[in-house]
């Protein structure tokens, strides 16, 4: 007897076979026996293997499937019901790729559809899905205004600086505008990449919306870091000139105590010092609040006076694997803080989930009462790359009777939760414009030169002039670029084929910084064009030219990116639609757009997608337009 026996018994249905085998050798038993029986649906087998048998329910396969998502494949109610009821299975966890067997049985199993209807006392469109912002959109902060909720994400080396986004249901967020929009207000034209803007914090005083954040130099003595601090009117902006502070640390957040006194915190731990009524000037020493719970590598502190404490949130345990989030309380301001005994009241406890690195939350209180944390999560694909960055989620906060918060029931990151507010919609982003004539979902590395860029409203029409610097330079400019927000996306632009000089070129890239990058388009070789495509990753460069050139009576180009994962597709079509789509190149491993694909520098956003124009000591002008970005699939 074997396991391939065992296998065939369970497919046949024939428990007295099943059974003597593994009496015979009870070690037989394995994770595939189990999913064959809940897959096939065979009940009594299914019993005997959980309840007499040696296998264990917390088994995997390789998309990180359990049990009850063979179960739901079956489409047997009974089978479903079992493992749900006795074996306390969630039918709302996701695999890899965080498709629960929820999923898995809506619109095919209508059943057990109905079951989980009435289990759970909601329909399948009643929920959300983590995370509520894919791609680079890390280090949330959120605050409330009324029914309206705003939250703020780093930017980094990217400009306009500070997105900030609008909800009204906690799910489908839109950006409004940024923080800084003018470019001599930025400070970033000689940054490194992953430098710039860290982890802002949004909050709201007397009328006017303040967001602090950390202005993080290039490792050169004897400033790194600083603090700033804008405010307005409007959530959306126009915001203030940046005013600095001179304390060092990042993470910096604004908490306004009820006597009227305004505190900065920042990190390491927590540290805090007074400000002024106008919330730009320090006028005290920084001292220590709490270290934190977990001793490594505590930042992101926000403050929060609920029942008589002072609630203390903070990051902890580094942004990879280990990151957490926990809180401590004080009943004074300045007193001791102690730890919750839940800690951490957040992190990602198993390391092959979909969701993971989940850290740096901030609480908001909604308008009837309830209790969320935001906080940032990435999503891991081939061997633990991060190609979308850091994105935000949402999960439930609730209050033990001993006054503690924890997040989703100490169960970690939800894939699929009930949604905050009935009747929330499907996400219906609109594109404003930035009063720096950018579309609002998109940016460029450091400020474009001043004309450097123009978008047509109307037409959707990029006009973009060529850097004198490539886009391996921190001089590069008018790079235009837009997260990646999916694993599966086309991104396509229709180039207008401009006049050229010796070496110039222009097209579509998928970028992460200076270091790595690849570009794909036409280039002048020779007094012709030709089409190129070059992956550029630390020092190397691997460029790739046409044998012929680009014929004369081609006037435009459609230059087409298909991306399934690490995995990039670049081919083209000649006088845009009208011709034939032709691939020109594949890119096999794009893993050096992850976070972990090159150790140089400091890497912390994501992958983007976008349009460039490289003139050298002459000028280029290069027209985009009919420039798309489709998601294939939601996440």
């Amino acid at each position: 007897m074997d396991e391939i026996t065992l296998i065939l018994a369970i497919k046949e249905n024939d428990l007295k076979t099943v059974e003597h085998i593994l009496v015979q050798d009870p070690a037989l038993v394995s994770k595939e026996a189990l999913f064959c029986a809940a897959r096939e649906g065979h009940m009594d087998i299914l019993k005997y293997l959980v309840e007499y048998s040696r296998v264990s329910l917390n088994e995997y396969d390789d998309e990180h499937r359990n049990v009850l998502h063979y179960g739901a494949e079956s489409g047997d109610l009974e089978v479903f019901r079992y493992l749900v009821e006795k074996c306390g299975m969630d039918p709302l966890v996701g695999d890899k790729n965080l498709e629960t067997p929820w999923d898995l049985v809506h619109k095919r199993h209508s059943e057990i559809e109905q079951y989980l209807e009435s289990r759970y006392a909601h329909k399948y469109e009643d929920f959300y899905r983590n995370p509520i912002r894919t791609g680079f959109f890390p280090d949330p902060s959120i605050c409330r205004v009324g029914e309206d909720y705003y939250m703020v994400n780093s930017s980094f080396i990217f400009f306009p600086c500070i997105p900030i986004s609008h909800s009204r249901d906690l799910i489908h967020w839109e950006i409004i505008g940024h923080a800084i929009t003018n470019p001599e207000w930025a400070h970033l034209d000689e940054l490194e990449g992953g430098r710039g803007y860290w982890a802002p914090d949004i909050s709201f005083y007397k009328g006017r919306f303040y967001i602090t954040a950390t202005y993080r130099l290039n490792d050169v003595p004897p400033t790194y870091r600083r603090q700033i601090v804008v405010s307005s009117d409007k959530p959306e902006g126009p915001y203030s000139e940046p005013v600095f502070i001179d304390e060092d640390g990042i993470d910096p957040s604004i908490f306004n105590d009820d006597d009227g006194k305004r505190y900065m915190l920042l990190n390491r731990g927590a540290r805090i010092f007074e400000l002024d009524e106008s919330g730009t000037k320090k006028i005290s020493d920084a001292q220590l609040l709490f270290y934190g719970d977990h001793k490594r590598a505590p930042e992101g502190p926000h403050l929060y006076k609920k029942d008589g404490y002072y609630y203390l949130l903070e990051a902890e345990g580094g942004t990879g694997p280990g990151h957490r989030v926990t809180v401590s309380r004080a009943k004074e301001l300045f007193g001791n803080y102690e730890p919750c005994p839940y800690n951490p009241i957040m992190r990602q406890n198993d390391p092959d989930a979909g969701i993971q690195r989940c850290g740096h939350g901030d609480l908001v209180e909604t308008q009837d009462g309830r209790w969320y944390m935001v906080y940032l999560c990435g999503r891991m694909i081939g061997d633990g790359y991060s190609l979308l960055g850091r994105e935000t989620a949402i999960d439930p906060v609730t209050w033990t009777p001993d006054g503690w918060p924890i997040v989703n029931g100490l169960k970690g990151p939800s894939t699929m939760q009930v949604k905050p507010f009935a009747g929330a919609g499907t996400a219906t982003e609109k594109t404003g414009i930035s009063p720096c004539g950018l579309p609002f979902d998109y940016m460029t590395p450091r400020p474009f030169t001043p004309g450097g860029v123009k978008f047509s409203p109307e037409t959707g029409r990029f006009e973009i002039s060529g850097s004198k610097a490539p886009l391996s330079s921190v001089d590069s400019r008018n790079i235009v670029l837009k997260r990646q927000t999916s694993f599966e996306f086309q991104y396509a632009a229709t180039l207008e084929i401009p006049a050229m000089t010796e070496g110039q070129t222009a097209g579509i890239t998928g970028y992460y910084d200076e270091n790595t990058f690849f570009e794909f388009g036409i280039t002048s070789r020779g007094g012709q064009i030709y089409l190129y495509s070059n992956e550029h990753v630390g020092d190397d460069d691997r460029t790739k030219i046409s044998d012929e050139p680009v014929p004369a009576n081609v006037t435009s180009i459609r230059l087409i990116m298909d991306t399934s994962y690490l995995t990039r597709r670049l081919s083209y079509q000649y006088n845009a639609e009208n011709g034939s789509e032709t691939e020109f190149i594949t890119l096999d491993n794009v893993c050096y757009l992850c976070d972990e694909g090159l150790k140089k520098g400091k890497r912390f956003t994501g992958a983007m997608v976008g349009m460039y124009s490289y003139a050298s000591e002459s000028d280029l002008t290069a027209v985009f337009h009919s420039s798309t970005h489709i998601n294939r699939y939601l996440k």
